[in-house]
C-alpha cells in the first residue's frame, strides 16, 4: 500500500517549492549538459532563434523530454510505491537512446535526490541512481504538488537550460533567448497538461535527428557539455 503523502499545496508555496528544486543553481549540474544540443549546432541543425525554437519544441512533444514528461506524472501518481517507482526507473533508464542521456538522466537524478532531502526524505526514492524525472515526480507527489504545475515546471526548467547552452554555444544572445522562451510558453503548457492526463502507453516519440545528435555527440571533440 502507497505511504500517506503530504497535505495539499497552495499554488504559491508549491511555484516556490518547484522553483527551487528546478532553478539553474540547484546543485544537479544541469548547466554541463547540453541534451545534444552542442551536437545539433556543430551539424548544422540548429543556428539561429528559429531553428533552435523548432528543436526544444519537438524535444518537448515528441521526443525525449515528453517521455521524461510521462515518467514524471507516473511518478507522481505512484509516490510511495517503492517497487513500482524501482521499476519504472529501471524504464526510464531503459529508454535512454545513448550512454550520454544516461548519464545525464541518472547523474542529474542522483544530484536531485541529494539535494531535495533537505524537503523530501530519501526513503521516499527507490535507490541513488533514480532517474531525474522520477525523482521529480516522486518529490512532487509526496509533497502534494499538482501534477500538471509539477511537469510543467520540469519542462520549462529543460527549455531555459536548451537557450542557455545556446548562449554558451553563440546561436543567439539573451535578448533573443527571452524571445525564444516566450514562443515556448504555449507549447509547454500545452505539453504540460497532456501530459498531466498521460500513462505509460503515452510512452513514445519520433524525434529521430535529436537522439542521433544526442548519440553522435558521444565523439564530438572538442566540446563543452557533456552531452
Amino acid at each position: 500500500m502507497a505511504a500517506p503523502r503530504g497535505r495539499e499545496m497552495n499554488d504559491a508555496t508549491a511555484l516556490l517549492r518547484l522553483m527551487s528544486w528546478l532553478s539553474p543553481v540547484f546543485p544537479i549540474g544541469g548547466f554541463a549538459y547540453s541534451a545534444g544540443l552542442e551536437q545539433a549546432v556543430h551539424a548544422g541543425h540548429v543556428g539561429d532563434r528559429e531553428s533552435l525554437a523548432a528543436w526544444v519544441e519537438v524535444q518537448l512533444t515528441q521526443g525525449a523530454q515528453w517521455n521524461d514528461a510521462v515518467m514524471l506524472v507516473e511518478a507522481h501518481r505512484g509516490a510511495g510505491d517503492r517497487d513500482g517507482l524501482a521499476e519504472l526507473s529501471d524504464l526510464c533508464r531503459a529508454l535512454c537512446v545513448g550512454q550520454e542521456r544516461l548519464n545525464e538522466t541518472v547523474g542529474q537524478g542522483t544530484s536531485f535526490l541529494q539535494a531535495v532531502s533537505h524537503w523530501v526524505s530519501r526513503d521516499h526514492f527507490p535507490g541513488r541512481e533514480t532517474p531525474l524525472p522520477v525523482a521529480v515526480g516522486i518529490a512532487a507527489g509526496v509533497d502534494g504538488i499538482d501534477p500538471r504545475l509539477a511537469v510543467g515546471a520540469y519542462l520549462h526548467a529543460f527549455a531555459s537550460n536548451q537557450l542557455q547552452c545556446a548562449i554558451r554555444l553563440s546561436v543567439l544572445g539573451q535578448d533573443g533567448a527571452a524571445g525564444a522562451l516566450a514562443g515556448l510558453e504555449t507549447i509547454i503548457g500545452e505539453t504540460a497538461g497532456r501530459a498531466a492526463n498521460s500513462t505509460l502507453e503515452d510512452l513514445g516519440g519520433a524525434a529521430f535527428v535529436a537522439d542521433i545528435a544526442s548519440m553522435n555527440h558521444e565523439t564530438l571533440e572538442p566540446r563543452l557539455f557533456l552531452s
